[in-house]
């Protein structure tokens, strides 16, 4: 992910002047969008027509760079674009006017809060329409068009209305790098009569984009290196947890360096899984509170001083508001922002730039990790399974293990696979994303779909995903193999929303079981490379897995996996209680 947003950040120009051909194309605001779509790395594209989009799709198959895949509805391209910016760094969809747009809304909502930059474009009405009292069919019979801008207005950084050409240019490119440099969604509506029209300032190749690096506050950065560093330096047993806002500030490296240089434990926070080094030997697992992977939570929460990485804080990531961490012995190491303790803060002050130099500063102090390797017992393996026993999760999860490379990535799907997926060990260079902050049932089809066209020369995916997700937004599959992506999903079939079960049990969390390899199989059609099975105990799992990974290796293949309605984790037992309890606390007093 490091790499991925690289944009303008080579070396700057010099003083040669190089003369700028005329680009043989036709100078359109099409083709210029085009362009820049391709320049950030955003080369595929999620789609769904829409009259009002039709002339803009034409100019974007019309770049050759570029890949324009249509979905099966608008949410799913909003989640494909989310799933290809996590591993490009940037990603890209196109809708048309309000009923796309208020479609794709949800999923342009869930990449803002997981700092995804994702362009959202949708085909706005004619620019002679602007200003009149006509009214117009995809919307809700009013003669104001700016609905749809508003809705956006909180879920991007910036929105765009493109109606004349003449400010085209500007707004376009302001959009993009916008959504760069703040590492978040923006909006950009193009009126549908505008894409092929030519104009003086698209008839050029479009400048690369120079997005200046951020600079800490020299002075800032030495004052909070030199008060985290006297801070930990008199720590006895300090440790380094790291959170989902290493991505956002591109840190992971500095994040390792400080590791390698302080010899502290290192954990990571249930949402920020991916990012920190799981193969590193001073990991010691992820912290979350009272379903902490074994023997973490203990060292973390004893420990007299912890550094926190770009953390978020919510009662999904502290289990009801239950940590036991105290303000007073924290270093809180923000995006742009370092607290110590109680006091002082220091602002303008990059992650990056302060883990570099502090890790310059530190003694060395693997006491923490040495309580760690006293008290750790390895955990140990399911009970061995009878003869035609019913599959377990646990076991299921077992062989998700094994399977696990460098060349694979997970996609963890809202719900129980929250919980088992996270207990996953990630061997070196594997991929794992799940969206913790929005939580939005559903999401993994499409990420599946985006993360697998963005990583399909070098990764195969493993999703997880519940069979109550899945009914969401199951379409999406015939997208994934008109791709000809060769993922491996695991259709988790407990008959209901587990999660919600654990939380707060009701009738309305059973849902209608579905023959889901009848319905994948009815998809594929015949057209394309996809295999199903439908497994229900160890044996008949491991024969799908070698199946999938080798008569099937180039296919999508879609397990289906039938367990009993209450076989969970522990861990979401735990969690469950703990946010009922949480959502559940009564009003306070007036």
């Amino acid at each position: 992910m490091e790499s991925a947003n690289s944009i303008g950040s080579g070396a700057p120009p010099t003083s040669v002047s190089v003369p700028v051909a005329p680009n043989a194309s036709s100078g359109t605001l099409g083709s210029h969008l085009a362009r820049r779509l391709v320049e950030i790395g955003a080369s595929d594209v999620f789609s769904v027509p829409g009259d009002f989009n039709l002339t803009l799709l034409d100019h974007l198959i019309s770049e050759p760079q570029l890949n324009l895949i249509g979905c099966c509805n608008e949410l799913n391209a909003g989640y494909a674009a989310d799933g290809y910016a996590r591993a490009k760094g940037v990603g890209a969809c196109v809708v048309t006017f309000t009923v796309g747009g208020l479609s794709v809304l949800n999923a342009i909502a869930g990449a803002y809060s997981e700092n995804l930059p994702v362009i959202c474009i949708v085909g706005g009405p004619n620019s002679n329409d602007y200003g009149t009292n006509r009214i117009l069919h995809h919307t809700i019979g009013l003669p104001d068009f700016t609905q749809e801008l508003r809705c956006f207005q909180t879920v991007t950084c910036y929105q765009a209305i493109v109606n004349d050409l003449d400010d085209a240019h500007e707004q376009i490119d302001t959009a993009i790098s916008t959504a760069l440099k703040e590492s978040k969604p923006v909006y950009i509506s193009i009126s549908c009569n505008l894409p092929g029209i030519s104009h003086p300032t698209f008839a050029r190749d479009p400048v690369p984009f120079f997005l200046a690096p951020k600079v800490s506050n020299q002075w800032g950065l030495e004052a909070a290196v030199e008060a985290t560093a006297n801070f930990l330096n008199n720590a006895v047993k300090p440790v380094i947890v790291g959170g989902p806002r290493l991505r956002v500030a591109k840190a992971q490296r500095a994040f390792v360096e400080l590791a390698d240089a302080s010899g502290y434990p290192i954990a990571v926070m249930p949402s920020g899984k991916g990012l920190v080094p799981e193969h590193h030997p001073q990991f010691i697992g992820t912290y979350w509170g009272a379903v902490s992977s074994s023997f973490c939570g203990e060292i973390v929460e004893s420990a007299d001083a912890y550094v926190f990485v770009g953390p978020i804080f919510n009662d999904y990531s502290s289990v009801g508001y239950s940590l036991l961490v105290k303000k007073e012995k924290a270093v809180m190491v923000n995006v742009n922002r370092v607290t110590i303790g109680n006091g002082p803060s220091f602002g303008w002050v990059f992650m990056a730039d302060f883990l570099t130099a502090l890790a310059k500063r530190l003694k060395k102090n693997p006491t923490a990790l040495e309580n760690h390797h006293r008290i750790y017992v390895p955990p140990g393996l399911p009970l061995n399974y009878a003869k035609d026993e019913p599959l377990r999760v646990n076991v299921l999860f077992k062989h998700i293990q094994q399977m696990l490379s460098g060349n694979t990535a997970v996609i963890a799907e809202t719900g129980d696979s929250w919980f088992n997926c996270q207990k996953l060990r990630l061997p070196e260079n594997c991929g794992y994303e799940f969206q913790m902050q929005y939580g939005s049932i559903g999401w993994s089809v499409g990420a599946t779909l985006g993360y697998a066209q963005a990583t399909k020369d070098n990764k195969r995916i493993i999703a997880c995903i519940g069979d109550g997700s899945f009914q969401v937004t199951a379409q999406d599959i015939s997208t994934m193999i008109r791709c000809g992506q060769r993922n491996i999903i695991f259709l988790i079939n407990n008959g209901g929303y587990t999660i919600e079960v654990e939380i707060h049990d009701g009738p309305y969390n059973v849902i209608k079981n579905w023959n889901y390899t009848g319905l994948v199989d009815a998809i594929h059609n015949g057209e394309g490379k996809c295999w199903t099975a439908k497994v229900r105990t160890e044996q008949e799992l491991i024969e799908a897995i070698a199946t999938a990974n080798n008569e099937h290796e180039e296919s999508l293949c879609f397990i289906e996996v039938l367990v009993h309605k209450d076989d969970t984790s522990k861990e979401l037992l735990e969690w469950g209680s703990r946010v009922a309890s949480a959502n559940g606390r009564p009003p306070n007093p007036q």
